[in-house]
């Protein structure tokens, strides 16, 4: 049978345009729609945004810190600058991952793609037949359920808000919410976060999540942990949030940062007979293929790992696979990771009760210290560096770090921990003196 193309993209995110971009180089013939803008979560209401804003949070503190090496400097905030800003560096972004997939030889196609059949799909009163499927549609934020949810916005709309509100009241406690409780606070705005746990960020390390709950409160946050919000009532400007312990919070914006679903709804995929998860998310195997033949999906939709380095590497391997002839499987087993708290958090591997909980006798070597800056800016902040080893074989299975420019630390451990390092080869690197990374390598029993 010949068909329109050998591969059809649904969805213009990171996945589905590195998907689309090496399936081209292959040489295959690709065609990609996208129905908002191009560059999907990350680049247009998710990392890069988010980052931009975290920059912006962060300038109040140094502020604050320069007195301390003797400047005095006054500032605030202008939000609507801000959002200018950031909206022009994501429509660069935008553009580049357009002018990127045309370069490469894929047709781009703008509006709201469905599958029709396990080798066609409509778009814009079109039909295009393919040989092969791609789902990465990705994720949308959920949305809460309790009465007057419909109030409370959500990160999508968080970047747009036409004024900095003055009162926050943030529901979760993930990286979406702990990240934006420090972008609120720092610009300026008091800021409530509700969750449900006692403490924040669940899928880290216990004393990580010690780390970032003092560090929202360093940062004036006030932390409601073990309740969650049943009732929001008011108007825009005027909210009014009940929590499940009878208080009530009067909030200019409610903003529930309580998790993400896959983005499946309406595609046609369940019509077909494509394998949805309950959360709807595609079942997939690790080549990233569904249980309907020629039909595929990789990133957020597939609901394995949300981050989109992994959805990049996901995509990236389907087109080698596909069309490369380098069958190339995805193993998710150490995937580092980060969340831009105030001082950010970043981590790798097993946590020390993950890896206890698996039978494994370990070793675990841990320093909390004043980092040099603060000894002078006056700030009371900790970095906490964490490995977690393997006491039979001395590999480090985890590292856990919270403190300036952990996320950086992090990435390059990371390499070392993929490939196999143990405590050993780490006490016998050098250090670099003075920093906060050569802790990883001076860590003692």
């Amino acid at each position: 049978m010949r068909f329109d193309c050998d591969l059809f993209v649904l969805g213009g995110g990171s996945g589905g345009v590195r998907a689309a971009r090496i399936a081209a180089s292959h040489g295959a013939r690709v065609v990609i729609a996208e129905d908002r803008r191009w560059g999907g979560t990350c680049v247009v209401r998710g990392c890069v945004p988010k980052k931009l804003l975290v920059y912006a949070s962060e300038v109040r503190a140094q502020i604050e810190d320069a007195r301390g090496f003797g400047w005095t400097i006054e500032g605030a905030p202008d939000w609507p600058a801000l959002v200018a800003a950031k909206d022009r560096e994501v429509a660069r972004l935008s553009q580049a991952y357009a002018d990127t997939l045309r370069r490469h030889g894929a047709e781009i196609v703008e509006g709201r793609a469905v599958v029709a059949d396990p080798h066609t799909v409509e778009v814009g009163g079109r039909r295009v037949t393919a040989a092969n499927i791609l789902i990465a549609t990705g994720g949308r934020p959920r949305r809460p359920v309790f009465v007057g949810g419909e109030l409370a916005i959500s990160s999508d709309e968080a970047f747009d808000l036409p004024a900095l509100p003055r009162r926050v009241l943030l529901l979760g406690g993930g990286y979406i919410a702990v990240e934006f409780a420090h972008i609120f606070a720092g610009l300026g705005s008091q800021v409530v976060l509700a969750h449900r746990a006692e403490r924040v960020l669940s899928h880290f390390d216990d004393d990580v999540r010690t780390q970032v709950d003092l560090g929202l409160a360093r940062k004036g946050v006030d932390v409601r942990g073990g309740t969650e919000l049943v009732a929001l009532d008011g108007e825009p400007g005027a909210l009014r949030g009940h929590l499940g312990a009878g208080a009530a919070i009067e909030a200019d914006v409610v903003m529930a940062a309580i998790g993400r679903d896959p983005a499946t709804a309406g595609l046609g995929l369940a019509e077909i007979g494509v394998l949805l998860d309950a959360r709807g998310a595609v079942v997939v195997d690790e080549w990233s293929r569904s249980n309907v033949r020629h039909v595929y999906a990789v990133g957020d939709v597939t609901a394995r790992v949300a981050l989109t380095p992994v959805a990049i590497r996901e995509g990236h391997a389907f087109a080698d696979t596909v069309f490369g002839g380098r069958p190339t499987p995805i193993v998710h087993d150490l995937v580092a990771t980060a969340v831009f708290a105030q001082p950010p958090a970043a981590a790798i591997g097993l946590t020390e009760a993950a890896a206890r909980a698996r039978g494994i006798d370990v070793a675990v070597y841990r320093s909390l210290f004043r980092p040099l800056r603060h000894t002078v800016s006056g700030r009371d902040e900790r970095t906490l560096v964490k490995l977690v080893v393997d006491a039979a074989t001395r590999r480090v299975i985890g590292l856990h770090m919270v403190g300036a420019d952990a996320p950086e630390i992090v990435q390059g451990a990371a390499i070392a921990i993929t490939l196999g390092a143990t405590k050993e080869d780490f006490d016998r690197t050098f250090a670099i003196h003075p920093t906060s990374a050569e802790e990883l390598v001076l860590l003692r029993g």
